[in-house]
């Protein structure tokens, strides 16, 4: 209910999602990507490493693409030992939109990744990379319908809630989310 009134507002929303592994914040996720395109938007997940990424990928296609394949949307995959061809069509998809959700490593911030209209980034693991990493993805920005440029809505999300995660919501602009409940099966 948070992430959805942030989605709502005009300003961009600054998110950190919490909660244990297993708890539920992908699906989370998924309703917040869910939520943008249906709106007409795209949305990007990134994530440190190419294994968790896939992971992500795998889950999110499984969940979304039978919402988008009837629209003509898709699910596009980037990350960094991608073979030429496949990233340039994974590339073309996102920068016509017809790639409503990018989910990939660290190689959603390049300069190559040109999004027609991000309104959602979502960082998984967000204490993983670096302020200029972060800043790079959010200023991946797009323009609303009056041509105005549009910093999107940012959501992070960390089962590890650092010291410095912890300052940037206490001396930020940061608000955060909890997932509080434990994962199935876990005392």
């Amino acid at each position: 209910d948070e992430i959805a009134a942030d989605l709502a507002r005009p300003v961009p929303m600054h998110r950190l999602l919490q909660g244990d592994v297993g708890s539920g914040k992908t699906v989370v996720a998924a309703l917040a990507a869910a939520v943008c395109i249906d709106a007409g938007w795209q949305c990007a997940l990134m994530a440190p490493t190419e294994i968790l990424a896939e992971q992500h990928f795998r889950k999110l296609i499984g969940w979304l693409e039978p919402l988008l394949s009837p629209r003509g949307l898709k699910v596009a995959w980037l990350f960094g030992g991608q073979k030429k061809k496949e990233r340039d069509a994974m590339l073309a998809l996102v920068e016509s939109g017809e790639a409503a959700l990018v989910v990939g490593t660290h190689a959603i911030i390049q300069e190559r990744v040109v999004f027609k209209n991000l309104a959602l980034a979502i960082i998984d693991e967000q204490h993983r990379f670096g302020v200029a990493q972060r800043l790079a993805l959010r200023s991946k920005m797009s323009a609303d319908a009056a041509g105005h440029a549009m910093e999107p809505h940012m959501l992070m999300m960390s089962a590890t809630p650092i010291p410095r995660t912890l300052a940037m919501g206490y001396y930020a602009d940061l608000d955060v989310s909890t997932i509080d409940e434990l994962p199935p099966g876990r005392t």
